[in-house]
């Protein structure tokens, strides 16, 4: 490790979706199980489930794309949290705070489609999270700023990476 502050909590949007059931929950889980997630993982949704819910949606995820060790499961399902809520409404987002607690260097990762990214990163800056807390940390202004996977096409429509007639999607919000 470079020293660098890290973060002390993990919050997913789109954690009920399938790039998290394909991809997220495996990859979170062998984190866990190598020892290098230790912090809360707050999964926000808008999938009316409970936390029990998500638990089990985890373990059919890497029973399924992964393999199962019990005692790291019991690790990462003890991390696990989730809220339900409307990316739209701004008491997701006090919520988020509310679950956030003390928590002042929460990482995002925003698994939900990019036309909801400005959205996000709006209610993200309105609802206060830890913006102090970084600029003390880095004693400057900083910026959340998503990054995709997915790439523009030349007529504007999302597309995946390296197919023809694509551009990189580089503007932050």
């Amino acid at each position: 490790m470079n020293g660098a502050p890290r973060s002390d909590a993990l919050v997913v949007f789109g954690i009920t979706g399938d790039l998290a059931y394909k991809k997220l929950f495996p990859a979170l889980f062998s984190l866990v199980r190598r020892g290098r997630l230790e912090v809360p993982v707050i999964g926000v949704a808008h999938t009316p489930m409970t936390r029990e819910q998500l638990i089990e949606r985890a373990r059919g995820s890497i029973s399924e794309h992964g393999a199962m060790d019990d005692a790291a499961f019991d690790r990462f399902a003890a991390l696990l949290q989730y809220l339900a809520g409307d990316y739209r409404e701004p008491a997701t987002f006090t919520r988020l705070n509310e679950m956030l607690g003390r928590a002042c260097r929460p990482l995002h990762i925003l698994a939900i489609a990019p036309s909801m990214f400005p959205t996000v990163v709006e209610h993200l800056g309105a609802a206060g999270g830890s913006k102090a807390e970084m600029n003390q940390v880095f004693g400057k202004d900083w910026v959340l700023e998503p990054v995709s996977r997915y790439w523009l096409k030349d007529d504007g429509s999302a597309n995946q990476p390296g197919k023809p007639g694509t551009t990189p999607i580089t503007r932050g919000f």
